[in-house]
């Protein structure tokens, strides 16, 4: 399960400095056009990291809510990897949509590991 929570915590932080990042360039032009609609956007985005940073500490110290933690914070990267990637390829940047589907990918072979841990 090891690989299941560091793949959480590592998501985690990764999608507070993706947002951070895109942010801080400039490159998120909903911040004029759709400020409201961002707002909400990013309250999911960072529910989800916290929810997968918190899970994924809860699974490497055994805690007895990590597994649970962990199931919902997956689902809901699951949701965030299917509806995100929609944005980039109407854009056309291929890899980011690429990088979405590996992170689909992970998260299923994390949710997996839980369920089995013994494979």
């Amino acid at each position: 399960m090891r690989f299941a929570g560091w793949y959480s915590i590592v998501v985690g932080f990764l999608m507070f400095a993706q947002w951070s990042f895109f942010l801080a360039a400039g490159q998120v032009p909903e911040v004029q056009t759709a400020p409201v609609a961002l707002a909400f956007h990013l309250a999911a985005e960072a529910a989800t990291a916290l929810g997968l940073i918190v899970a994924g500490v809860g699974v490497l110290q055994r805690r007895p809510w990590g597994r649970t933690a962990a199931y919902i914070a997956f689902g809901m990267l699951i949701y965030t990897v299917i509806v995100s990637p929609g944005y980039f390829a109407q854009q056309g940047v291929w890899p980011l949509v690429v990088m979405f589907v590996v992170l689909l990918g992970l998260a299923l072979l994390s949710i997996r590991q839980l369920a089995h841990p013994a494979d």
